[in-house]
C-alpha cells in the first residue's frame, strides 16, 4: 500500500479512488468510515468536514498543531464522545447502534497510562487480559508474550510505582498484546520511548496490520509506518463556527 496524503473533502463527501461523490457510501464489510465529521469543544468548532476510510490492514497517522483536535478525533473514533456532525460507521453500521460491540473491537491508549501504582506489570496485564475476556490454556502464554513485547521481563513483578515514565509507557503499550482487538487508537504512543522501544512499537504495528488490524495514531515524532495514510487536522479547521449535530 503506497502512502497517500488525504486532502480536505467537501462536507458530506467520501474520498474514493480517483473520484469523490456526494452522499453516504456502503463500504465493504469491516471498513471503518468517517463521513463529514465535526467536533465542538465548548463553543468552539475544532474541525469540520473530515472524512476517511480505514480498511483492514490500514494505518492512519494524525498530525497537526496543538489544539487542532487530534486527541478529540481519537475520542470520537473510540465512541467516548459523539461527533457534533457527520457519521462514523463500521461495516456500514453506525458505531452508536451498538456501542458495546464497538468498544470490544478497539484498544485505546491515551496520554494517561492508566496504571495502578500498587499493581505489578504482570498483574496489570493479567487484569486487562481478563477484562477483555481472555482465558483458557493460551491466556498465560499470551500474557508472557505481552511482557516480552516491550522488554518488561526484568520488571514484571515490581510495583508499578517504581517504574519510570518510559517503563510505564511500555507497559501501557504492552496491553495491545495482552488481548486482541482489530482497531488500535494510539495517542502519542512514542512519548517517553527510546529508539529501541520505538522500533519494538513499529514492529508490533507492522504485525498487527499484516493480520488485518487497523491503527489510528497521533504523533509529533516521526515513526516508520509503511504505506500509512496521513491526515493533517489543521486542514479541517472550519472557516466558520456554525456546526450543528447531525
Amino acid at each position: 500500500m503506497r502512502g497517500i496524503r488525504l486532502q480536505p473533502l467537501p462536507r458530506g463527501t467520501i474520498q474514493e479512488t480517483g473520484r469523490e461523490r456526494t452522499g453516504s457510501v456502503t463500504p465493504p464489510e469491516g471498513d471503518f468510515v468517517g463521513e463529514g465529521l465535526a467536533c465542538r469543544r465548548g463553543e468552539r468548532c475544532v474541525f469540520a468536514g473530515l472524512s476517511f476510510r480505514l480498511p483492514p490492514g490500514a494505518a492512519l497517522v494524525l498530525t497537526g498543531a496543538n489544539g487542532s483536535g487530534k486527541t478529540s478525533l481519537l475520542r470520537l473514533l473510540a465512541g467516548l464522545t459523539p461527533p457534533a456532525g457527520g457519521r462514523l460507521s463500521w461495516g456500514g453500521l453506525p458505531i452508536g447502534q451498538d456501542p458495546t460491540a464497538h468498544r470490544a473491537r478497539l484498544h485505546y491508549v491515551g496520554h494517561q497510562d492508566g496504571i495502578k501504582p500498587g499493581l505489578t506489570p504482570r498483574e496489570t496485564l493479567s487484569f486487562w487480559s481478563a477484562v477483555r475476556g481472555c482465558s483458557g490454556p493460551g491466556a498465560a502464554a499470551q500474557l508472557e508474550a505481552a511482557i516480552a513485547a516491550f522488554g518488561l521481563e526484568d520488571i514484571a513483578d515490581w510495583p508499578c510505582r517504581w517504574l519510570s515514565a518510559g517503563q510505564r509507557r511500555r507497559l501501557a503499550l504492552a496491553r495491545l498484546c495482552a488481548s486482541k482487538a482489530p482497531l488500535w487508537l494510539l495517542d502519542e504512543p512514542t512519548s517517553a520511548l527510546d529508539r529501541d522501544n520505538q522500533s519494538r512499537l513499529e514492529t508490533l504495528i507492522g504485525a498487527h496490520r499484516a493480520s488485518g488490524g487497523r491503527i489510528v495514531l497521533t504523533t509529533h515524532i516521526p515513526i516508520e509506518i509503511e504505506g500509512a495514510l496521513h491526515l493533517m487536522l489543521d486542514d479541517f479547521a472550519p472557516a466558520y463556527q456554525d456546526v450543528t449535530a447531525g
